[in-house]
């Protein structure tokens, strides 16, 4: 910390220095003409030889990331965005005041200069600059090995340092953002509407869930963040949206791992007249067109796996891949005793009094979804564990519904939605009892939801994609933080 100290009361005199010789240290508007990565990609393989030729002038600015003094001259490496230039500073080009400029530069500090483009004698493609502009002095260095920072919890904590210290960060957050325009382009070419729902509600749905509570001070009540925005998109669909999609920042406050934050981006869409079974087809074009415009095809690696994500993908219904998977016996997902007893040779840890549904449930998430690497939909879930979906007519103990797993991790939720408002009363009320013996991610019972359903809404399919999940698949990141710009952390100490 004293270093850091001295170091900081260095630079503070640098910056009344810069001031002495009438230069603003915090500098106003830089017209920028060229960025680095431009440059590089223009010219950055033409010979010596063609540079001299041709005389090409830049304007560029950045942050100095290197810098090397030596008597009247100095190189320094300039960061614009995610690329990086050398830029020479000679004293015989910038004259006595510009010169005075170099003499305070730091590690850190922003300048915006203005040369040509040549090579030097060892080869390096450099801006010989013949101004320079001071824009802003940083008064921290940057930490210890900067270029090469590697502690978790400083990248995390500190993303503003880790985008400076390691540039392929900023590649991820640029997947990110085609990612995102790339699903909003498919939908809105499919013809959905995008369109905004609360995210204080007054009842939270949508999702089992422990909501995050909030008080609105005018209207003297508690409200909830969102958890999911699927009861409001469904009340479009009544209100005769007969396509609709939100990306939605969601709200839940649960534990924090690799695969959650307790805020987190999900895409949530509904399409009227139709079943899980057309979301099937579309979440493969959806994801195969992805993988195309962003890794330039379908099979790629993620964390030392092969993934192929040429359709179709696995079909495998719940029960089945819990009884496959395990080569158990049929008679383990139909009986409690036999369930629990599956679950003690699998070694999966239930809680004491556990139902037969919740014993399946643990050994699926511990046994199945570990296995599921390349793309599976599994589908046909109990309808204890789906209370928004519809019955399948074919056994109404099971649900229209699937969920896609990709790399051992659930990437999407989809089902046919219940539309029957009776049916749908009597779930919430099965839920209100599980909340009443403790169960806090049960669902509330919304009454103004059960009132749209009774005004009538038709035969409709719905599904949810973490966004996240799909960024840290495509980027190759094994957890969700360093798909976040800034995820949620202990307060420091």
């Amino acid at each position: 910390m004293d270093e850091l100290n001295d170091q900081r009361q260095q630079r503070l005199k640098k910056l009344e220095a810069l001031r002495g010789h009438g230069i603003q240290p915090y500098g106003t508007r830089f017209e920028v003409k060229d960025r680095a990565g431009q440059l590089l990609r223009l010219h950055g393989k033409k010979s010596k030889e063609a540079l001299e030729q041709e005389q090409i002038h830049c304007t560029i600015a950045g942050r100095i990331v290197a810098l090397r003094r030596f008597g009247k001259a100095a190189f320094a490496l300039l960061q614009d965005g995610a690329d990086r230039l050398q830029v020479y500073l000679k004293k015989d080009l910038l004259g006595e005041q510009g010169y005075r400029v170099c003499e305070e530069l730091d590690l850190g500090d922003w300048i915006g200069v203005s040369g040509r483009l040549f090579r030097t004698k060892t080869d390096e493609f450099t801006v010989e600059v013949r101004t320079l502009t001071f824009l802003s002095k940083a008064l921290r260095p940057l930490p210890e090995k900067w270029h090469g920072l590697t502690d978790v919890e400083t990248r995390y904590r500190q993303r503003y340092v880790d985008l400076i210290a390691n540039p392929a960060v900023h590649e991820i957050f640029a997947t990110r953002s085609r990612i995102i325009a790339g699903i909003r382009a498919f939908l809105i070419e499919d013809g959905f509407l995008e369109v905004e729902t609360p995210m204080m509600q007054p009842i939270p749905g949508g999702a089992t869930a422990r909501p995050f509570v909030t008080h609105h001070n005018a209207l003297g009540v508690d409200l909830y963040l969102r958890v999911a925005p699927e009861l409001y998109l469904k009340r479009l669909i009544v209100g005769g949206f007969p396509r609709v999609f939100e990306i939605n920042r969601n709200f839940r406050n649960e534990g924090i791992s690799t695969i959650h934050n307790p805020e987190f981006t999900m895409l949530e869409f509904y399409v009227a007249y139709a079943d899980y079974t057309d979301l099937i087809t579309l979440t493969e074009e959806l994801f195969v067109r992805l993988a195309q415009e962003v890794l330039g095809g379908t099979t790629f690696e993620y964390q030392g796996q092969q993934i192929q994500l040429a359709p179709p993908w696995r079909r495998l219904p719940y029960l089945q891949a819990i009884l496959e998977v395990n080569r158990l016996d049929p008679a383990v997902v139909k009986d409690r005793t036999a369930a629990l007893a599956a679950a003690h040779r699998l070694g999966v840890a239930v809680e004491p009094g556990a139902d037969l549904v919740t014993i399946l449930t643990e050994i699926f998430a511990e046994t199945v979804e570990p296995k599921l690497v390349q793309p599976t939909f599994i589908t046909d879930y109990p309808t204890e564990l789906s209370p928004l979906a519809r019955r399948k007519d074919s056994d109404p103990s099971l649900t229209d519904r699937f969920e896609l797993y990709i790399a051992g991790r659930e990437i999407a939720n989809a089902f046919s939605e219940l539309n029957d408002p009776l049916d749908q009363r009597r779930r919430f009320e099965a839920q209100v009892a599980q909340r009443a013996a403790g169960d806090e991610e049960a669902h509330h019972l919304d009454e103004d939801f059960l009132r749209a359903l009774e005004y009538g809404m038709p035969p409709t399919a719905g599904e949810g994609i973490g966004v996240d999940r799909v960024v840290m698949l495509f980027t190759n990141q094994a957890s969700i933080r360093d798909v976040i710009l800034f995820p949620q952390l202990r307060p420091e100490k």
